[in-house]
């Protein structure tokens, strides 16, 4: 509603402009021709003004900034230019034989020739290499204004998962999210893939991202910025150039591959692996706490059996091999954590839970515990029999 309040607004000054320059030519310069050609010219560029509005839906402030800087600095290089010439010259129409006047028109003529030669190959150099300008683009305040701070890079791996979706959903990240065009590029080329299993990834990571899209909780944002680094006609992989495309942000990569979180880290680039997040999600086992798993296959060791837990913990059993199908209950003995998750060893439990064992003794005399509430009774020793002499 504003916009096409500002555009109204703008058509009726460009109206109003029209009509005082029909009424200037029609009574200074008495010509109805000359009148009616400016007030064309006039109409006809508000409204190639107002047409370029509306055809071009998706602006960049960084097209508008590349112009301005440009025209500045060609300003300032043609007025510098135009001091310096001010002392060639005029010794040099001396020279040649000129008078002033028309000394003044050729120091106009270069100055203008300067100036849009200058303007030209300024605007033509920031507009192919905007990115690497980022301090002429108030980047940085209006990523103030984004929920969050730092915006989170998606990478395809982490897309075709799909946790982090839930994770938007559990109001856990409150980042921007940020999908670059070559990563929807590829995740778009992987779902026209001849390969079946390639095609469902593919589809299913297209169908996250429009869940993520469609999400109210979610800002999520589709860049069509390219990496600042990279040239027309040179050739990075994806990996690569999301790294600089994070860096040229000041973001973070939010994937699941290993071998990208490791390029990440040489590169100095922070990367958030959900991998990592879920292995500090899961259940915590100490050695000597009781689980109760079901023993589904055999391990890779003589006599292992192999469990899991519900969040996909992975047991090993000692000595479980004969337990496979069945549910039994483990004493934990150790917890080893590995880059690709968390593995507890365990051996069964042998002693049923409740239940006491009185020690043995080998002594066959046991004393006897009179009745609560009685005294015992204490016999006293018998005398040995003897038996009488013989006569």
């Amino acid at each position: 509603m504003l916009l096409w309040l500002l555009r109204i607004c703008f058509a009726s000054l460009m109206v109003g402009v029209a009509t005082f320059a029909f009424l200037f030519f029609f009574f200074e310069a008495e010509s109805t021709p000359a009148s009616l050609f400016a007030v064309a010219i006039i109409l006809g560029l508000a409204g190639a003004v107002i047409y370029t509005d509306l055809h071009e839906k998706e602006k960049h402030i960084a097209n508008i900034s590349s112009v301005v800087f440009g025209l500045i600095i060609a300003l300032i290089v043609g007025w510098l230019f135009s001091v310096g010439m001010d002392a060639v010259l005029e010794p040099a129409g001396v020279s040649f034989g000129m008078d002033g006047q028309r000394l003044a028109r050729l120091r106009v003529l270069l100055r203008v020739l300067i100036t849009l030669i200058t303007a030209y190959v300024t605007i033509s150099t920031i507009m192919q290499t905007r990115d690497e300008f980022r301090f002429v683009i108030p980047y940085v305040e209006f990523s103030k204004q984004i929920k969050g701070g730092r915006p989170l890079i998606l990478d395809t791996s982490v897309i075709i998962d799909g946790r982090i979706a839930d994770l938007c959903e559990a109001r856990i990240i409150d980042s921007r999210l940020i999908v670059p065009k070559f990563v929807l590029q590829e995740l778009h080329g992987i779902a026209d893939s001849s390969d079946k299993l390639k095609k469902n990834r593919g589809r299913r990571g297209l169908d996250i991202l429009k869940r993520l899209q469609t999400n109210p909780k979610v800002d999520l944002h589709m860049h069509d910025g390219n990496a600042g680094e990279l040239r027309p006609g040179e050739k990075m992989r994806v990996d690569e150039r999301l790294l600089v495309f994070t860096k040229m942000l000041g973001g973070r990569v939010v994937t699941n591959d290993f071998n990208l979180n490791k390029l990440a880290q040489l590169q100095g680039v922070e990367v958030i692996n959900l991998n990592e997040v879920a292995n500090a999600l899961k259940t915590v086992a100490l050695p000597g706490e009781p689980l109760h798993i079901k023993v589904v296959r055999a391990g890779d060791q003589v006599g292992q059996g192999v469990g899991y837990l519900e969040d996909g913990t992975m047991v090993v059993v000692e000595n479980g091999r004969n337990l496979i199908g069945t549910e039994t209950s483990i004493v934990v003995t150790s917890v080893l954590q590995t880059p690709a998750g968390r593995m507890i060893f365990g051996r069964p439990d042998t002693k049923p839970s409740g239940t006491f064992s009185p020690p043995s003794s080998s002594s066959t005399h046991q004393p006897v515990s009179a009745p609560i509430g009685t005294e015992p009774v204490i016999k006293p020793p018998e005398p040995p029999k003897t038996e009488p002499p013989k006569t």
